[in-house]
């Protein structure tokens, strides 16, 4: 068993005692498999409660099916999804959305992981031209890789222009809770009422063992989830075992203190280590993510004692992920290890 505490991911958290109590509680006896089972039920009313009086989830096992399913539905097989260069399904998602769904990708560079109209329009054009893969849909990612957010009415204003060129607009929310969080919002906000299709919900990286979903918010922008869910290998045959933990994750807004105590880590952070001379903190911090520069030497030292990525190699820039379980204590023991191997370094 592993004690260590790292920095590198949220992913790298265990599983929050309200999500296991909630998978042991389903771990009785028989129940129908598929998602036809009475905790999928309850959860399908959870997320109409969070998002709307048509929104359907369709749970999944990951965030990669997550996104490969909802996009695929989203588009048809001529068309292609706009997306920040920096984008999770752009860079860290293997060829997934192109293997798995047949998409290209119109991918904008950006100064902050964020994408506007005007940006959006460097890739939305050609429509009607045969040699183009031809836009169908527009993907951000809330809150973004790196560490920003979209506001309400950002987030609005992107759907609007998308809608206006007849492309749907799908949300990777991996770490949508965070971003809520930040917001001080619901989840529906920038969702449902600013105009966006579909969602990636995340979970993994906010307490669950496994687990995502897609969430339909426009029927009509993502037909066939269901029967691309099974074909895309994403359909659960014990599903309860899943809808049971998000169940557990949108109930009594765990959702939301998860997210609220990593946000606040990282914030922790980021303060504790604006005070290490040589330390640069280099893109805000507004969810639960820190990036800062450090000299390459300091940094393989600590990457000996506390996990954690380096973001650009030319650079130096690194990242420092906080999680739900992450404590003050840990956020204490690796700025002060940041501090001495920094005075070290003279």
């Amino acid at each position: 068993m592993t004690t260590w505490r790292g920095f590198a991911s949220d992913n790298y958290a265990g599983i929050h005692p309200e999500v296991m109590a909630a998978i042991n509680e389903v771990n009785v006896g028989h129940d129908v498999a598929y998602g036809d089972d009475a905790t999928s039920t309850r959860l399908t009313d959870l997320v109409k409660d969070h998002f709307g009086p048509i929104a359907e989830i369709f749970p999944v096992f990951n965030g990669t099916g997550a996104n490969v399913v909802a996009l695929q539905a989203m588009t048809r097989r001529w068309e292609a999804v706009v997306c920040a260069a920096t984008a999770h399904v752009n860079v860290d998602e293997g060829g997934a959305p192109e293997h798995g769904a047949g998409l290209k990708l119109w991918t904008i560079p950006t100064p902050d992981g964020k994408i506007t109209p005007d940006l959006i329009d460097l890739q939305a054009w050609g429509f009607g031209d045969v040699h183009r893969a031809q836009p169908g849909a527009v993907t951000i990612t809330q809150s973004t890789e790196l560490g920003t957010l979209y506001s309400v009415d950002e987030v609005a204003v992107i759907a609007d222009h998308a809608h206006s060129m007849r492309m749907g607009v799908h949300i990777d929310g991996a770490r949508i809770a965070n971003a809520a969080a930040s917001l001080g919002t619901g989840l529906r906000e920038f969702t449902t009422d600013a105009g966006i299709d579909v969602v990636s919900f995340g979970g993994t990286k906010n307490g669950l063992m496994l687990g995502e979903a897609v969430i339909v918010l426009n029927p009509a922008a993502a037909p066939g989830v269901d029967f691309l869910r099974k074909s895309s290998m994403q359909l659960a045959s014990k599903m309860r075992f899943i809808s049971a933990q998000l169940v557990a994750l949108l109930s009594d807004d765990l959702w939301l203190r998860n997210a609220r105590h990593s946000n606040a880590m990282a914030r922790l952070l980021e303060e504790r280590v604006r005070q290490i001379p040589g330390v640069a903190v280099v893109r805000p911090v507004q969810a639960n993510a820190v990036f800062a520069v450090l000299p390459t030497d300091v940094t393989a030292r600590l990457q000996e004692r506390f996990r954690f990525y380096t973001w650009d190699q030319g650079t130096g820039e690194v990242r420092w992920m906080c999680s739900w379980d992450t404590s003050e204590s840990d956020v204490d023991a690796f700025a002060t290890a940041i501090g001495a191997e920094m005075a070290a370094s003279g």
